[in-house]
């Protein structure tokens, strides 16, 4: 059993390796250049496009809004309170800035998934606009083995990882040791909530999604803010440390050992796209049932997802990890950013309670957002009579997780999460000139359209 555990260990770290992360910041490079800098040149306008009204007569499932929210729900979670914790435990405070690195590269490449995603779209037998990489690694690239392999990874990660036990446990963690719950109860409770808002489907879960993330998101985020306030003498100093240490690794001092450049790098930019999940091809499968005439529009939503999940929220509880020390301490994961709320708040047990109600939630719609991924890869492997058999194993899965330990799972989980990103990466590579051409064409009818009107 060990032996098979050092095996899975041995290809998760390859996996999540240098070669994976390099192409997956490099395909994010070549979007912005290509693109011309898309991210940085048209983010204010895809802000705006967020909260502008539905486009009349499109077609779709839910609003633009609400299927960003979808695709937030799944990537804000542990990730943004446990996973930047880890990365400046490794890496220290130089891993932050790998992070956003990471983070404003990948707004390229969400941006170019998602554009794919609408373009190839399709309905299914349920009279339901369904899409995502599997759909454009068919009818796009026209492989069927790509996209096959695609919807499988995604499926075990949706069935064994990130969408089932990590989460599971982070809400129930949460809720015995910061309210007194027993085990029990909570996975009795989280499992009707989650049978309750999954079983309505898309539109079901969109609507919850639609309210808790953007409420947690802004709650969360005024928590660190109140944190950065109280600190805010030293939040030039701390903004110096995060680029030097980028740079020159960070001195060992008080309980950390000290970090290398390389570690620096590695842990940054892998924790970035743990939590914003650019370029691993699940948010597609949420922008493409928006209501949107336009791949290009949507693309540019959905990329607004990676700057609020990374450049917003990691960012927050990086500078609370590093203002308060906490990163100095020997906590590490959700106990060291609970640590930074306790000191930075001057409260033993309102910081606490702050990171366990952003866990419990954060979790939460996790779990919601990844039934749906889980859901469009059964479909698209076994067709839509799968659907209610899928939704049952899921909600069963939710169930036991309050009761498994099984790390090997989750390194499972942790490689099928990696291999995800292979195909789907392979897809933009190969559907490169499709993705220039639909954003020239958008943004010359744009100018055209700007300069009869004047």
């Amino acid at each position: 059993m060990n032996n098979l555990q050092s095996l899975l260990q041995t290809i998760d770290n390859l996996v999540w390796g240098p070669p994976l992360l390099i192409l997956l910041v490099g395909t994010g490079v070549y979007f912005t250049v290509k693109l011309g800098g898309i991210q940085f040149q048209h983010l204010p306008k895809a802000l705006k496009m967020v909260f502008s009204k539905e486009e009349k007569k499109a077609e779709g499932e839910v609003s633009s809004f609400a299927a960003l929210c979808t695709a937030l729900s799944a990537t804000i979670g542990t990730g943004n309170i446990v996973g930047v914790a880890t990365a400046i435990k490794l890496g220290g405070p130089g891993a932050l800035f790998w992070m956003w690195l990471a983070a404003l590269f990948g707004m390229a490449t969400k941006y170019a998934e998602c554009l794919l995603a609408v373009k190839y779209r399709q309905v299914d037998e349920n009279g339901q606009v369904t899409g995502g990489p599997m759909y454009y690694l068919r009818d796009g690239v026209g492989s069927k083995l790509l996209a096959t392999l695609f919807a499988i990874f995604a499926l075990l990660v949706a069935c064994l990882g990130i969408g089932t036990f990590p989460q599971v446990n982070a809400i129930i963690d949460a809720s015995v040791i910061s309210f007194g719950l027993s085990r029990e109860l909570v996975a009795i409770l989280l499992t009707l909530m989650v049978a309750g808002v999954t079983l309505g489907g898309i539109q079901s879960i969109a609507h919850v999604a639609s309210k808790v993330v953007p409420a947690m998101a802004v709650f969360y985020v005024m928590a660190c803010l109140s944190i950065i306030v109280l600190n805010g003498d030293r939040l030039i100093e701390v903004v110096q440390l995060v680029v030097s240490s980028a740079f020159s690794g960070s001195a060992a001092s008080g309980g950390f050992a000290g970090a290398s450049i390389m570690l620096a790098i590695q842990s940054g930019i892998a924790r970035g796209v743990f939590s914003n999940e650019s370029g691993l091809g699940s948010a597609p499968m949420a922008a493409a049932v928006a209501k949107t005439n336009s791949c290009v529009k949507q693309g540019l939503i959905s990329m607004t997802g990676t700057f609020i999940d990374t450049i917003i929220i990691c960012t927050m509880t990086g500078f609370a990890l590093i203002l308060t020390g906490a990163w100095q301490t020997d906590f590490a994961g959700a106990a060291m950013t609970t640590h930074a709320f306790a000191v930075g708040l001057n409260a033993s047990t309102v910081g606490p309670m702050i990171v366990s109600i952003g866990l419990i939630f954060f979790a939460f719609t996790t779990i919601l957002g990844w039934n749906y991924y889980g859901e469009r890869c059964v479909v698209f492997l076994i067709g839509t009579k799968a659907i209610l058999p899928y939704k049952i194993v899921f909600i069963a899965l939710v169930a036991s997780g309050a009761f498994l330990k099984l790390d090997m799972i989750w390194l499972i989980a942790d490689i099928v999460n990696g291999l995800m990103a292979i195909p789907n990466l392979i897809g933009l590579i190969l559907l490169r000139h499709i993705i220039i051409d639909e954003t020239q064409l958008f943004f010359s009818n744009l100018k055209t359209q700007s300069s009869s009107l004047m």
